[in-house]
């Protein structure tokens, strides 16, 4: 039975953990947290995505869970409503879709209690160094001792550590697209009721939304800024930034702010996307953010991840212990996908892509070899 170790414990890696159980794999997952995360945005799962999580028997649990908003505002700075519309919403598109938008934490929540029974999980940890050789990876710890393993998978999200030690400095694959985002929760203060209201004030702004049957709030703030130096795991320094770019903005941004300082969940980065030649170098290999984040600004990293866990898992299944091959063609697959994905984030600066381009990016792949 082959090895697999996978970095990371967000959506691509237990996803990739599951199909790779199927197919027979021992599987251990590696996650810098101490438990599975909370918090976060609402996230979509569209087109072929919805067809992985049908095949892995939970897409009615999370048609159930699916945000459920009846429309959106659009204010100005002042905080006046400037347009309205009962069709679509900003974080999900249409309203009327068969996509789905479910919290990140409902869809993490299912995802890890899919594969706990037969899923090696290791919270708390990191790995700090790789050494490959032709029989397999010699992989060191932050905390737990040295193991070695016949494949690893960076599934670590924009700043993976596996692609940092396989493949070279983060700068060199990490492209920003002008603008970074923090998310946070907090209650509902402002008595949204299935409603959503975007505020934007020269280069800065928010989106805010109700969740868990309207008794709190998501919250979206940005601004438009050239690539800042600062401590990405260090959230009290990214607070400060924030708090400074956005203290001259009106209407409830300063109630906001002062929210921001007690969230338990705040989450801070740049909108960027990961671009490379290729995501495998000999037996290891990455998925989802990992080597191929389209930013949020595409609305497809979820299905992005969802559908790479499985092309992954199907080609090494298939691949009879040529991992070489299986990683090939897994590009081979997945690569068109990845670019008409990417490709949404910057179609229309500063507003979403299209319908069009959406539908047909969302279902350009086939799951089925």
């Amino acid at each position: 039975m082959e090895s697999v170790l996978i970095s990371g414990a967000s959506v691509a890696g237990p996803a990739l953990a599951y199909w790779l159980r199927r197919r027979g794999f021992a599987v251990t997952v590696v996650e810098r947290a101490p438990a599975p995360r909370t918090g976060g945005q609402a996230i979509d799962i569209r087109g072929v995505a919805l067809d992985v999580v049908d095949r892995m028997g939970i897409l009615t649990p999370l048609r159930q869970l699916r945000t459920r908003m009846r429309g959106m505002s659009m204010l100005d700075g002042d905080g006046n409503e400037v347009m309205r519309s009962t069709e679509m919403a900003l974080s999900s598109g249409r309203l009327d879709s068969a996509d789905i938008e479910v919290l990140r934490e409902d869809l993490t929540h299912q995802l890890h209690e899919l594969t706990r029974p037969d899923v090696e999980y290791v919270f708390d940890d990191s790995i700090s160094r790789l050494v490959q050789d032709e029989h397999g990876v010699r992989v060191e710890f932050e905390r737990a001792a040295p193991r070695t393993f016949d494949l690893v998978i960076g599934a670590d999200g924009l700043h993976s550590t596996v692609r940092r030690l396989a493949f070279g400095p983060e700068a060199e694959f990490v492209h920003h697209l002008g603008t970074y985002l923090a998310v946070f929760r907090t209650e509902n203060f402002l008595d949204l009721a299935d409603w959503q209201v975007w505020m934007r004030d020269g280069t800065a702004g928010c989106g805010i939304y109700p969740v868990r049957g309207n008794t709190e709030l998501r919250v979206n703030l940005g601004f438009e800024s050239e690539p800042l130096d600062y401590d990405h795991r260090d959230t009290d320094q990214q607070r400060r930034l924030l708090a400074e770019r956005l203290s001259g903005l009106r209407w409830e941004i300063p109630r906001l702010l002062k929210e921001m300082w007690q969230a338990p969940d705040f989450y801070f980065d740049a909108m960027a996307q990961v671009r490379m030649d290729t995501w495998s170098t000999g037996r290891v290999a990455l998925l989802g953010d990992a080597g191929y984040c389209p930013s949020p600004l595409s609305g497809q990293g979820t299905s992005l991840a969802l559908v790479g866990g499985y092309l992954l898992a199907d080609e090494l299944g298939a691949a009879a212990g040529d991992h070489r091959a299986a990683l090939r063609r897994y590009e081979q697959r997945m690569r068109p996908f990845v670019e008409l994905n990417q490709a949404l984030a910057t179609e229309n600066p500063g507003g979403p892509a299209t319908e069009e381009s959406i539908e047909r990016a969302k279902n350009a792949i086939s799951l089925d070899r």
